[in-house]
C-alpha cells in the first residue's frame, strides 16, 4: 500500500484519479481548497478508511509523509482561471515549488499535470512534445498557459539540481462525468445547452479543431506515467488524437441528446487556438498507452451524468 497525495483531488479529474488509486489498494490524501473542486465529487469516498480529505491551498507549504504526489491543483477552464488570473499563476508556480519541496524532503515521486495549453495557438500540427509552442505571454489565457510552462521549468530544474523524481504529463481536452456544468468548457457547455433545448453557442465558424479524451483514459495514462522508471521524466502528451471541429461536436451532441437546440454563432475569443491535436507517439512507446474510449461512447456516459444533475 502506497501513500499517495493528490492535489486538486476534489476536482473533475482529481476525483476520478483518487477513486482509481483507492481501488488499486492505496492510501490516498486528497488536498483541495475548493475554489473549483467540490466535496460532492469525493463524498462517496469519505467512508473509505484509506481516504482523507484535507482543505488546503497549495500556495502555502504542506507537510506530510507520502510516496507519490500527483500535482493537479489549478483551475483549468477559461472561466475559472481568468476569474482571478494572479491566483491562477500563483497556484501553478508557488504550488509547484511547494509540492516539489515536499517531494524533495520525503523522497517522493511527483507528477505534474501540465497541459496542451503550453503549445498556445500552435504553428505545428499535430503537436509533439519537442514543439516549444506559440504562446502570447500577455494575453487573456497567459495566466494559465505561462503558469503551466513555468511549472514545467521548475520540475525539470528540481530534477536536475536536486534529483527529485519527476514526471510531466501534458493533458489534452478531457471530458466525462463530474465536469462542472458551469465551467465554460465546450463539451459541458454543449451538453447543458442541448439538454435544456437552448441555442448552442459556436464561436467563429466552428472550424477550430479539438481532440477529446475521456477521463478514464487520462487517469490510465497518469498512472502508467507514474510507474515508468525514474530516468524517464516526460513530458508526455496524453490525449485522443482523433480530431473534430467544434461544429461536428455540436452536431454530435444534438444527435445523441435528441435536442431541439439550434446553432448560433458568436465572435471568436482572443487567443483561442485554432488547432489542437496531440502527437501520442511517445505515450504509445514509453507508456504502452493509447485511448480506448472514443467520442460517441464517452459522450453517452457524460450526457447520462448531466441528465442526473440538471
Amino acid at each position: 500500500m502506497k501513500k499517495i497525495l493528490v492535489t486538486g483531488g476534489a476536482g473533475f479529474v482529481g476525483s476520478h484519479l483518487c477513486e482509481r488509486l483507492l481501488n488499486e489498494g492505496n492510501e490516498v490524501y486528497c488536498l483541495d481548497n475548493f475554489f473549483t473542486g467540490q466535496k460532492k465529487n469525493v463524498v462517496h469516498l469519505l467512508n473509505n478508511p484509506y481516504f482523507e480529505l484535507i482543505r488546503h491551498d497549495v500556495t502555502t507549504p504542506f507537510f506530510i509523509e507520502t510516496d507519490e504526489i500527483y500535482n493537479l491543483a489549478c483551475p483549468a477552464s477559461p472561466i475559472h482561471y481568468q476569474h482571478n488570473p494572479i491566483k491562477t499563476i500563483k497556484t501553478s508556480v508557488m504550488g509547484a515549488i511547494n509540492m516539489l519541496g515536499l517531494a524533495k524532503r520525503v523522497n517522493a515521486k511527483i507528477l505534474q499535470a501540465s497541459t496542451s495549453e503550453v503549445y498556445g495557438d500552435p504553428l505545428v500540427h499535430p503537436q509533439p512534445e519537442s514543439y516549444w509552442g506559440h504562446v502570447n505571454p500577455i494575453g487573456e489565457r497567459s495566466c494559465y498557459d505561462e503558469g503551466k510552462r513555468c511549472a514545467e521549468t521548475l520540475f525539470i530544474d528540481y530534477h536536475k539540481q536536486n534529483n527529485v523524481k519527476i514526471k510531466i504529463i501534458r493533458i489534452f481536452n478531457t471530458y466525462g462525468p463530474r465536469m462542472d456544468p458551469n465551467d465554460g468548457r465546450v463539451v459541458s457547455n454543449f451538453i447543458v445547452q442541448a439538454l435544456q433545448n437552448q441555442d448552442i453557442t459556436i464561436y467563429g465558424k466552428g472550424q477550430q479543431t479539438r481532440s477529446f479524451q475521456y477521463v478514464d483514459d487520462l487517469v490510465e495514462g497518469m498512472i502508467k506515467l507514474m510507474a515508468t522508471p525514474d530516468h524517464f521524466t516526460g513530458p508526455v502528451n496524453v490525449g485522443n488524437p482523433n480530431e473534430f471541429t467544434i461544429l461536428e461536436l455540436a452536431e454530435k451532441v444534438i444527435q445523441l441528446t435528441g435536442s431541439k437546440s439550434k446553432l448560433i454563432y458568436q465572435p471568436l475569443p482572443s487567443d483561442d487556438p485554432m488547432m489542437r491535436q496531440p502527437d501520442i507517439t511517445i505515450a504509445k512507446k514509453e507508456l504502452d498507452w493509447s485511448p480506448k474510449i472514443q467520442l460517441d461512447e464517452g459522450l453517452i456516459e457524460t450526457i447520462k451524468f448531466f441528465e442526473s444533475i440538471i
